[in-house]
């Protein structure tokens, strides 16, 4: 996965093999920076209520795909990793989209400092 950010937007491409875990047919995300609420490092809260369409889930492994939650609809592709990088959105297909990377804590330093620029 691999993370970008341009002018106003961040973009979030996926490998060909997060695409195929994730069922997606999306491989770049863009979202406008304006639409990003809150991003955080912090564990989401998982439970057993929501629902996979499409995705896939092995406990402990990796969690990936489109998930409909009591929130709205969610993004995942969370491995056994514990690096969480959480975006909550406004305006767009996805109410929040969850992921694990290595950086977390540097991406939500990034997006945080793009974010504040575009209102300076």
């Amino acid at each position: 996965m691999n993370l970008n950010i341009f002018s106003d937007k961040l973009q979030i491409e996926l490998e060909w093999f997060e695409q195929l875990w994730a069922f997606s047919w999306s491989k770049v995300f863009e979202i406008p920076l304006a639409h990003l609420d809150k991003v955080t490092t912090e564990e989401p809260k998982s439970n057993w209520a929501e629902i996979r369409a499409p995705g896939t889930f092995i406990p402990g492994i990796i969690k990936a795909g489109t998930y409909y939650t009591r929130q709205g609809k969610e993004f995942w592709y969370v491995t056994e990793d514990k690096d969480y990088l959480v975006l909550e959105l406004n305006n767009e297909t996805y109410r929040r989209m969850i992921f694990t990377l290595q950086d977390s804590e540097i991406w939500q330093l990034k997006i945080s400092q793009a974010k504040a620029a575009l209102v300076n």
